[in-house]
């Protein structure tokens, strides 16, 4: 096994950081690796928001209700961007884009390059000795983010990633078994390999070194389903110009 197999196999989020910068050098590194990953047809339709300001880290934090997101090495925010497509277009080319640039395809296009770009990021960090926490909870109140980092339209937050110097090493929480995701030529039903799963995830929530408890995986998804959450996500995007078409 080589060292980036290893990297990748022993991920972990972190929630716990020391309080300790990230240098220039690190963010430098980690951002050029977030550069370098694919983007379809050469649109790179990201861009990625560095929090430094104390008084914005604990606007975000509010909203996402983690600690973790103001007591980092770095904040960083991954958006999905097609303004930058358009900002050197006169008004009548614009017009022409305007059908294009409110597709479902590119806001997938968008969402996509920025998820590639926070994985590279996030394996540089952790190359780097570093710990990484993906931040979906900056959700909790999308338009909020939105205004509290001023981006303009056919811009929208998509999550951050906080990163810095661990504090704790948590345990390695299992994944579904290869048999539940890897099918070979069409999708295939895999009831037995997700009741496997459930076991193998209750005896890690029953013997874990913090927060155990009695829990499945199938359990959680039932009640994460089953239950509205972010539902001003919709009217967000569409009102920044992206999945309407």
């Amino acid at each position: 096994m080589n060292s980036t197999i290893h990297t990748l196999l022993n991920h972990r989020s972190i929630r716990k950081f020391k309080d300790l910068p990230l240098t220039d050098e690190q963010i430098d590194a980690i951002i050029g690796a977030a550069q370098q990953a694919s983007t379809s047809s050469y649109m790179m339709a990201y861009s990625i928001i560095g929090v430094t300001d104390s008084e914005l880290k604990s606007a975000l934090a509010d909203i996402s209700g983690q600690p973790y997101v103001k007591q980092n090495g770095h904040l960083l925010v991954f958006c999905a961007d097609l303004h930058r497509q358009t900002h050197l277009a006169s008004n009548e080319e614009y017009s022409e884009m305007i059908e294009n640039l409110e597709n479902s395809e590119h806001f997938l296009v968008s969402a996509i390059d920025a998820a590639l770009a926070a994985q590279n990021a996030a394996i540089a960090a952790e190359s780097l000795g570093l710990g990484i926490c993906y931040l979906g909870s900056l959700r909790n109140d999308i338009s909020k983010v939105d205004q509290l980092l001023d981006l303009p339209k056919h811009v929208i937050p998509l999550f951050g990633m906080a990163i810095g110097h661990p504090a704790h090493q948590p345990d390695l929480k299992p994944r579904l078994p290869k048999k539940a995701v890897y099918f070979e030529n069409q999708y295939k039903e895999h009831d037995e390999s997700l009741r496997a799963f459930d076991k193998e995830i209750a005896g890690y929530y029953e013997s874990r070194s913090s927060n155990s408890r009695t829990d499945t995986w199938t359990e959680q998804m039932k009640r994460r389903f089953m239950k509205t959450m972010r539902m001003d996500v919709t009217d967000l995007v569409q009102k920044k110009g992206f999945n309407k078409r």
